[in-house]
């Protein structure tokens, strides 16, 4: 997968993931959604993450967030805790979702030994195309206690 800075990225800008959310209701097929970005921080500003309105669930966090052309921009990590928020607000968040910039992430498998080299060059590819390249690149992970 192209795994590209995220600095380019803009609010507005859209996004989708594949991943594989709740995998004993949904199945074990890959699901994509997307959505756009809705902030270039995260909670309280946080600038090592976006805010998204790609619709995630247990399941999607550690997959790829990507932009339109279907390079890595991000990584899904959470979403805005419900019950918290209504506890604290008094009303549910709607599609509250963050991802960790791939700015972040970059630095870090540049470093490893044998990754840097396999990190491939941005792509331009449309939305099938960009689906079917991170079909074939992600994968289900089962933790078995």
């Amino acid at each position: 997968m192209s795994v590209v800075l995220s600095g380019p990225v803009r609010t507005g800008d859209a996004v989708f993931t594949l991943g594989f959310p709740q995998v004993q209701l949904q199945g074990a097929e890959a699901k994509f959604t997307d959505g756009s970005i809705s902030s270039l921080s995260g909670i309280g500003g946080d600038p090592k993450f976006f805010q998204i309105s790609v619709p995630v669930q247990p399941g999607n966090s550690g997959g790829p967030l990507l932009d339109a052309s279907g390079n890595v921009v991000g990584i899904v990590v959470s979403r805005l805790d419900a019950i918290g928020t209504l506890l604290a607000t008094g009303s549910l968040p709607q599609n509250v979702n963050y991802a960790l910039k791939s700015s972040f992430v970059l630095p870090l498998l540049e470093s490893l030994p044998g990754v840097s080299e396999r990190l491939q060059k941005p792509v331009k590819l449309d939305r099938p195309a960009a689906i079917e390249k991170t079909k074939n690149a992600v994968g289900l992970v089962v933790c078995v206690e």
